[in-house]
């Protein structure tokens, strides 16, 4: 095996997903378009690091070295760190200073490094403390609801709260959702039906954008480690 992925769903409003990556040799993973930001602690030959991961508008690859185990934790559509604008984040990152295995430093105090079984144990002591904070109406409107404001305003929020317009955020949800379904064995006709693309050239479009991957590829399980469903996946 060369990577040994799982993630699992959170009970926490605040936590999108909690995953977890060991590689057992030198790997590349294609990383796939995410509209949330995400803490991710790993540990390399006894020596610990931890990073914000921003947004991501597309997709990219990344490499994976030998030995290297990672605990992340990606944070809701909606929710952000305090004192860092979301846009700064997109396609990008801030790795975090003197972190040992045990502590990290973030917003200007020590915090305890988690284990995937506490992520939401620390997102709740930051929650606690204002840093990681949230925008109840984007949040809202994420889970289908419509408030009373104006689309301007709902625009200037989403940028605010994520960094992306909100049409990104919808688009890039939905590329991932179709690339899952692929991924599960649905047929190409289905997914364009139950996800509103307008025909095969525009779902391929969305994939290679936001997936790097083909329906063909999906639905073999083909091109090596993707950072998508990681539930329960090995990677050889």
């Amino acid at each position: 095996m060369g990577l040994l992925l799982a993630a699992r769903a959170s009970d926490s409003p605040w936590v999108a997903e909690v995953w977890t990556c060991r590689s057992e040799r030198v790997a590349e993973m294609t990383s796939v378009a995410t509209e949330t930001w995400g803490l991710v602690f790993w540990e390399q030959d006894g020596v610990a690091g931890a990073a914000v991961t921003g947004p991501e508008s597309r997709t990219a690859t990344a490499p994976v070295p030998e030995g290297a185990s990672f605990v992340g934790i990606q944070f809701a559509v909606g929710t952000s760190l305090r004192g860092v604008a979301a846009p700064s984040l997109v396609d990008t990152g801030i790795v975090l200073p003197d972190v040992t295995d045990r502590k990290f430093w973030l917003d200007g105090s020590r915090w305890e490094t988690p284990g995937p079984d506490d992520a939401e144990a620390l997102v709740a002591r930051l929650v606690r403390s204002g840093v990681v904070v949230r925008d109840g109406l984007v949040a809202d409107v994420v889970r289908g609801h419509r408030p009373p404001v104006t689309e301007r305003t709902l625009e200037r929020r989403f940028r605010a709260a994520t960094g992306l317009t909100r049409g990104a955020v919808r688009q890039i949800e939905r590329a991932r959702t179709a690339a899952t379904l692929l991924s599960s064995g649905a047929g190409e006709d289905t997914v364009i039906e139950t996800l509103g693309y307008y025909d095969a050239p525009h779902l391929a479009r969305a994939l290679r954008r936001f997936v790097g991957r083909t329906s063909r590829q999906l639905r073999a399980g083909v091109e090596g480690a993707i950072a998508l469903d990681l539930r329960q996946r090995a990677t050889s």
